[in-house]
């Protein structure tokens, strides 16, 4: 029992340890899903936005947690 709750544990740290990294990517995939159906983006756009976006949001929050 003691291992599921440790298992369970890490799971949950691992979506909720840093609060920031998932507000920001929360706002990214609304920008970009606002871009592409409101601006009118081609999708692929969309899709280069997202991943250059969720890859300066996880570079921000591994240089926050380095400096802790």
């Amino acid at each position: 029992m003691k291992f599921l709750r440790i298992a369970a544990d890490e799971l949950i740290s691992m979506f909720i340890d840093d609060g920031s990294l998932a507000l920001w990517s929360v706002v990214l995939i609304a920008i970009v899903t606002a871009a592409v159906l409101w601006l009118g983006f081609p999708g692929l756009w969309g899709g280069v936005l997202l991943v250059l976006g969720c890859v300066a949001i996880l570079a921000a929050s591994v240089m926050r947690a380095v400096r802790r």
